[in-house]
């Protein structure tokens, strides 16, 4: 929701409601972690008012365990802190569980899968950052293909049910090599909303999906 029109909130947010996507995804920045000032709890209580879909936060600030009740007050359904931003990452993860919401990891560019390890097990979800988080619109880094991969082969070998979100340039042309690299989550913010039809934008990365699920039963 980063790139919507927030001069016309209201309407986006119905978009997204008649759409096919699954979620809303909401970044929260504070100009400290990352250089940039999103939007607070306010909006977040706002969207949650007119939204039929669960919302997915995703906390991009220093000090995240200070917030995770209040954004459970506010609706979070699910709940991302960065990796980077946690000294206690464990306790943290286990708060936000405690507060009925899904847990997640996000890691920035450069920052390893392997750090997850031994919290991997714990985790709903692991958000891998594919730019350089603070602002939309970047260039997608093609590492991050052989980071989800490498997550992905983490995830099945622990027999964790985290599922892999992936956010950052994800557009038509990187939508399929992410899907195929093993992205369970795909967040798409510049591409859908500057798109002519943002519907059909969504339509056409659930297809993606769809076509992943018919060659899993095939």
């Amino acid at each position: 929701m980063l790139s919507a029109d927030f001069g016309n909130l209201s309407r986006d947010i119905e978009m997204v409601n008649r759409s096919r996507a699954d979620w809303f995804h909401l970044d929260i920045m504070d100009g400290v972690f990352v250089p940039n000032i999103s939007f607070g709890l306010p909006v977040v209580k706002a969207i949650r008012s007119l939204a039929e879909k669960p919302l997915d936060v995703h906390l991009m600030i220093t000090g995240p365990e200070r917030y995770v009740s209040d954004f459970k007050k506010a609706g979070a359904d699910w709940l991302t802190v960065h990796y980077e931003a946690v000294t206690h990452l464990h306790r943290v993860v286990w708060q936000i569980k405690n507060e009925d919401m899904l847990a997640g990891v996000a890691l920035n560019p450069h920052t390893p899968v392997s750090l997850l390890e031994d919290i991997l097990p714990d985790l709903d979800m692991v958000l891998i950052m594919s730019v350089n988080p603070g602002f939309g619109g970047q260039k997608f880094i093609q590492n991050s293909l052989r980071k989800i991969s490498k997550l992905k082969e983490m995830v099945l070998g622990c027999g964790s049910d985290a599922l892999i979100e992936v956010d950052g340039g994800v557009d038509a042309l990187t939508a399929p090599a992410l899907v195929e690299a093993g992205a369970d989550i795909l967040v798409s913010g510049n591409y859908v909303f500057k798109a002519a039809s943002p519907e059909a934008a969504i339509e056409g990365l659930k297809e993606l999906g769809d076509e992943e699920e018919a060659d899993d039963e095939a």
